[in-house]
C-alpha cells in the first residue's frame, strides 16, 4: 500500500465528485441485460483507468439525476487509491447485500425489499384447548347514553328559570331564626313543665305562688313572641279563607291568654306547657317544610339528566305498571306547592275542633261560670290536637327527602304519592341488576374441532340478540380479535335458561352445563369457574366462556328494597338468558318469591312497552341505576300510609280528648282539668306520633 494519505469524503462531496463526470451519450449508454442487474460486482481499480479531467465540464441536469451504485471494497485489502478514486468505508454493510437493483433512471417506484413469506402450519384435528392468557378479567367498554346538546340546553335554561332561582329565593330566607326560635321554645319548654309539675305537687309556698303563676304565664308569651310567624300565619290563613292548625293555634293562643288573666287573679296555673309544646312543633313543621323543598330543588338543580317514573294500566295480569321514560321539569314545578287531600282533611278537622271547642266552652260558662268556660275552651282546643299532629305530615317527607336526595330522585307532589299508591308492577331488567362494568370475562377455552375465532364469532352473534348483560361483553370481545360479525335467526329460548339459533347455517346453543347435557351435547365434569358459558355448534362442545359478576353497591339496595316491599311487584324483563331465580338468590340474599319469572316471549314483549308521552310524570330521577327509580316507587307508598295512618292516629286522640273535654264540661269537674293532666296527655300522645313519622326512614 502506498504512503499516500486515505481521503474520506462525505454524502455531498460524493455526489458532488460524481456529477462533475460528463454523462454518457443516450446513444452510448448501454441497456442493462436482466440477467445482469440481479448481482452487483466488486469494484476494481485496476480493471478500468480513471478518466482524466475536463477543464470545462457539462454541468448536471437538475431534473435528472445520474445515481450510480457504489461498490465496496474489503477495507482490509491493500489497494492503490488514485485521488479520483472514492473509498466508502463507511457505508453500511447491508448496501452491498441488495439483491435486485434497478435502471438509474427509474425512480417512479420506492425500492421495497422482498419480505420473506410466512410459514403457517396447518390447522390440526388434535388441537389441545387452553386458556387464552391476554382474556383476563375484561371489562367491555359500554357507551354512555347522554342526552343531546340541544336537549341539554333546553334542560339546563329550564332548571335555571325554575328550581335554581326558587332555591336561591328560599335559601335568603335562610333556616338559622327558625332553628334559633325552636331552640329557645324547647327551653321555655322545659321551665313550663318543671313549673307545672312543681305547682300540682304542691312543693310551691303560699308565698311565691303569685310569683310561679307569673313566670308561666310570661313564658307562655315569650313562646308565642317565638312563633309569632305561626300565629300570623293562621291570621293571614283566615283572611284566604282557609282554615289551618295554625289558625286553631291563634285561637288558643288568645283563649290561653285569657285564661292565664284569669289564673293571675285566681292563683292558678293555665296550660302554658301545653301551648309552647304545640307552639313549638308548629316551628318545627316549619323548618321540616323549608328543609324539604330546599332538598327537592337542590336536587332538580344539580341535575345532568332527568328521567321520569310514569305508571300506565293494564301492564301484567290487569295490574298498574311502573315504566320509565323522560321527565321534564315543568312535572315538578306544577306540582311543587299543591296541597294533598290530608291537608285538606285537616283544614276540615280543624274547623269541626274550633267549632266544638267554643261550643264546650259556651256550655260549661253556662252551667258552671264565666272563668271555667274559658278554661274549659283553651283546654279543649289543646286536647283536641296532639302535638305531633303539627309535624305528622312534614316529618315524614323529610326524612324521605334526606334518603331520594341521596340517590337522586323527588317526587312530584302528592300527585305522585298518589299514582305510585296501590299494587303496582315494576320492571327490572339484567342492566339494572348488572350496571356497566360489574360483568366481566375471566378466561376462553375452546374444545372440538372448531377454529377459537369462529367459536366466538358464533357466541357473539348468539348472545347479541338476546340483548342481554352478556351482549356487549361478547360483541367487544369479537371486535378485539378483529373477528367476523354474523347474524343470528330464529332465536329459541329453552327450559332450563338456555339458548339456541341458526348461525352462518349452523345450529348453535349456549347455557349452562346442565343445559347443553340436557341437550344430549358431552360436556366435561367438574368445570372449575363458578359461572360459566357454554357453546356447543351443530351438537359438538365448541367452547366455554368463564363470567364473573360483580355485585354493585346501589343496585343490591335497589333491588333488596324492592323484594322487601308488599305493595310492589317486580317483574323481571328484557333477555332471554343469564338470570335465573337461584343466581338472583345467590347473588343478592333476597326472596326471588317476590319477583315475577315470566316466560321468554313475554320478558321481550313487557321490556318494549313504553309510556305515553303526554303521561304525568309520578317522580323525576336525576341519579343513575335501578336504586333511585325503586327508592322513590317504595318511598312515595311509605309516605302515603305514614301520612294516612299518622292522621287517623292523631285525629282518634283529638276526639277522644274532646269526648273527655264534653264530659268534664257537664260535670263541673274543674279539679281534673290541671294543668300537668293536660301536658302529659299531650306527651302520650307524642310517641306513637314520632314512631309513625319513622316508617319513611325504612323504604
Amino acid at each position: 500500500m502506498d504512503d499516500k494519505e486515505v481521503q474520506h469524503f462525505n454524502l455531498e462531496d460524493i455526489i458532488k465528485e460524481f456529477g462533475d463526470d460528463p454523462k454518457p451519450e443516450a446513444s452510448e449508454q448501454p441497456e442493462p441485460a436482466a440477467e445482469d442487474v440481479e448481482d452487483v460486482k466488486i469494484y476494481d481499480p485496476e480493471a478500468e483507468k480513471p478518466q482524466p479531467k475536463t477543464e470545462n465540464p457539462a454541468p448536471a441536469d437538475e431534473n435528472t439525476a445520474t445515481r450510480i451504485l457504489p461498490q465496496i471494497s474489503d477495507p482490509a485489502e491493500e489497494t492503490t487509491v488514485s485521488e479520483e478514486t472514492v473509498r466508502l468505508d463507511h457505508i453500511p454493510e447491508a448496501v452491498g447485500t441488495v439483491r435486485n437493483a434497478r435502471h438509474i433512471d427509474d425512480e417512479d417506484e420506492p425500492y421495497i425489499p422482498p419480505q420473506p413469506e410466512e410459514k403457517t402450519e396447518p390447522y390440526s384435528e388434535e388441537w389441545e384447548p387452553e386458556y387464552e392468557q391476554p382474556i383476563s378479567e375484561y371489562v367491555p367498554s359500554q357507551p354512555i347514553p347522554f342526552p343531546s346538546r340541544s336537549r341539554m340546553r333546553d334542560l339546563k335554561k329550564k332548571l335555571v328559570a325554575g328550581p335554581e332561582r326558587l332555591y336561591y329565593k328560599l335559601s335568603e330566607e335562610g333556616k338559622g331564626r327558625l332553628q334559633l326560635a325552636i331552640l329557645i321554645n324547647f327551653v321555655v319548654l322545659a321551665l313550663t313543665a318543671a313549673g307545672t309539675i312543681l305547682f300540682d305537687r304542691g312543693i310551691i309556698g303560699e308565698n311565691r305562688l303569685q310569683l310561679v303563676v307569673f313566670i308561666q304565664f310570661f313564658c307562655m308569651l315569650f313562646a308565642a313572641l317565638m312563633g309569632s310567624g305561626q300565629l300570623v300565619e293562621g291570621f293571614a290563613d283566615l283572611l284566604k279563607q282557609r282554615f289551618s292548625l295554625n289558625t286553631l293555634l291563634l285561637f288558643s293562643f288568645l283563649l290561653c291568654c285569657v285564661d292565664g288573666v284569669m289564673g293571675l287573679r285566681e292563683r292558678r296555673i293555665s296550660c302554658c306547657a301545653a301551648f309552647s309544646l304545640q307552639i313549638t312543633m308548629s316551628l318545627l313543621n316549619t323548618y321540616l317544610v323549608r328543609n324539604t323543598k330546599l332538598g327537592e330543588l337542590d336536587t332538580m338543580r344539580k341535575a345532568t339528566r332527568l328521567d321520569s317514573l310514569v305508571t300506565v294500566d293494564d301492564y301484567l295480569d290487569g295490574s298498574k305498571g311502573v315504566l320509565r321514560g323522560e321527565g321534564q321539569v315543568e312535572d315538578f314545578m306544577d306540582n311543587f306547592d299543591q296541597p294533598s287531600k290530608l291537608e285538606k282533611t285537616v283544614s276540615v278537622y280543624a274547623i269541626v275542633v274550633c267549632a266544638l271547642s267554643v261550643g264546650i266552652g259556651i256550655t260549661a260558662g253556662c252551667l258552671h261560670g264565666l272563668s271555667t268556660g274559658i278554661q274549659v275552651a283553651a283546654v279543649s282546643t289543646l286536647a283536641a290536637v296532639p302535638a305531633t299532629m303539627h309535624i305528622f305530615l312534614s316529618r315524614p317527607k323529610a326524612v324521605l327527602e334526606r334518603k331520594l336526595h341521596d340517590v337522586g330522585a323527588v317526587l312530584c307532589g302528592w300527585q305522585g304519592v298518589e299514582g305510585l299508591s296501590g299494587k303496582v308492577a315494576f320492571p327490572i331488567s339484567h342492566r339494572d341488576l348488572f350496571p356497566s362494568g360489574t360483568v366481566k370475562l375471566n378466561g376462553v377455552k375452546f374444545y372440538g374441532s372448531r377454529q377459537p375465532d369462529q367459536v366466538i364469532a358464533y357466541a357473539a352473534a348468539l348472545i347479541g340478540i338476546d340483548n342481554g348483560v352478556l351482549a356487549p361483553l361478547f360483541t367487544e370481545l369479537l371486535d378485539n380479535r378483529n373477528g367476523k360479525h354474523y347474524n343470528a335467526e330464529r332465536l329459541t329460548a329453552y327450559e332450563g335458561g338456555g339458548i339456541g339459533a341458526t348461525v352462518n347455517g349452523e345450529q348453535v346453543l349456549a347455557g349452562s352445563p346442565a343445559f347443553l347435557r340436557n341437550r344430549g351435547v358431552e360436556v366435561p365434569e367438574n368445570l372449575r369457574p363458578k359461572h360459566v358459558i357454554c357453546v356447543a355448534v351443530e351438537g359438538e362442545f365448541s367452547g366455554l366462556f368463564a363470567i364473573t359478576y360483580e355485585k354493585d353497591r346501589l343496585a343490591a339496595a335497589g333491588i333488596t328494597s324492592i323484594c322487601g316491599y308488599r305493595g310492589v311487584k317486580p317483574v323481571l324483563v328484557g333477555g332471554r338468558f343469564g338470570l335465573n331465580e337461584k343466581f338472583i338468590h345467590d347473588k343478592f340474599g333476597v326472596n326471588t318469591k317476590r319477583i315475577h319469572f315470566a316466560d321468554p316471549e313475554t320478558r321481550v314483549a313487557l321490556a318494549k312497552k313504553k309510556p305515553e308521552e303526554d303521561a304525568p310524570a309520578m317522580a323525576l330521577i336525576t341519579g343513575k341505576g335501578v336504586t333511585p327509580f325503586v327508592y322513590a316507587a317504595t318511598g312515595a307508598r311509605t309516605l302515603k300510609s305514614a301520612t294516612k295512618l299518622g292522621l287517623i292516629i292523631h285525629m282518634i286522640g283529638g276526639i277522644l280528648g274532646l269526648a273527655m273535654m264534653i264530659v268534664l264540661a257537664y260535670l263541673g269537674a274543674t279539679h281534673l282539668l290541671v294543668p300537668v293532666n293536660m301536658f302529659l296527655y299531650q306527651l302520650v300522645w307524642l310517641v306513637p306520633g314520632l314512631l309513625i313519622t319513622e316508617w319513611t326512614r325504612t323504604i
